[in-house]
């Protein structure tokens, strides 16, 4: 989860038993766009998002383990939480590598 995500939508996630990283805790507040997609792809991982600028990655075909984009102030904490959980609920790791879902 990008440093823009609302605490409250990690703890709704982990408390569903989803294993998450956030910003903060990988020690990447302030970093730039691209050290977080570098983070995210060592350790395999989707960026749950609301900053445009990991669109124009995947549109310039940059590798990833997947996007979940959620225009800013365009959803409720508990749609995105929702939205979140049903997609980990129906898509497979290898289902998201390359793919960006909107919420």
């Amino acid at each position: 989860m990008d440093e823009q995500v609302d605490r409250a939508i990690a703890e709704a996630l982990r408390r569903r038993g989803i294993n998450l990283t956030t910003t903060p805790e990988a020690g990447l507040l302030g970093a730039v766009d691209e050290e977080q997609l570098a983070f995210a792809i060592s350790q395999q991982r989707v960026i749950f998002t609301r900053d445009d600028d990991f669109l124009a990655f995947h549109q310039r075909g940059v590798e990833h383990y997947g996007l979940v984009y959620c225009h800013q102030n365009s959803r409720s904490i508990g749609e995105i939480v929702r939205g979140l959980i049903l997609i980990w609920e129906v898509l497979e790791p290898s289902d998201m590598q390359n793919h960006i879902e909107f919420i």
